[in-house]
């Protein structure tokens, strides 16, 4: 309900206007009165400039997280829509790009553990600790997207006592 640069520029506002209510992001919305798309974009909760809003859409470019292929400009899953509110919020308490991208990444790693503690194994058998790892780099699309994470997996291999199944977008 959030109004964003990211639903009008974005895919949810130009290429993917006419499914925006079939997304996990707006469809699945049992709160609503009524029909739930339409609070999308409607409300200024986190009040943003121009200037703000842009850096806030350039940030959303960049994150990416394991359960899909897209990043935070298309919020077409939960994971996303909370991705985007975390990034609108630290933009408006003016909050610097390298550490809205650490808040990210912890973010994405307590909603898909599994997936970023293969990519720490990964960083570690290149010899770098996670806390020397780049944010931004880590919630790109080589590390974060669906199929980043996949080819990290694969090059991992299984790690021990990890879990049978994997998170999901839905509820």
């Amino acid at each position: 309900s959030q109004k964003s640069k990211v639903y009008d520029e974005g895919p949810m506002g130009k290429e993917e206007k006419a499914n925006v209510g079939n997304f996990a992001s707006t469809g699945g919305w049992t709160l609503a009165k009524g029909n739930a798309v339409n609070y999308l974009n409607r409300f200024d909760f986190i009040p943003l400039t121009g200037e703000q809003q842009a850096r806030v859409a350039q940030i959303a470019k960049n994150v990416y997280r394991p359960c899909c292929g897209n990043s935070t400009w298309f919020p077409d899953c939960n994971h996303g829509m909370a991705a985007l509110a975390v990034i609108e919020l630290l933009v408006s308490q003016n909050v610097d790009d390298a550490t809205i991208y650490k808040k990210v990444l912890g973010f994405n790693s307590f909603w898909f553990p599994d997936n970023y503690l293969t990519v720490a194994t990964y960083f570690a058998r290149q010899g770098m600790s996670w806390d020397k790892v780049d944010a931004k780099e880590v919630v790109g699309a080589t590390y974060s997207s669906a199929q980043g994470a996949s080819e990290i997996t694969k090059k991992v291999g299984p790690l021990p006592y990890r879990p049978k199944s994997a998170g999901s977008c839905g509820a």
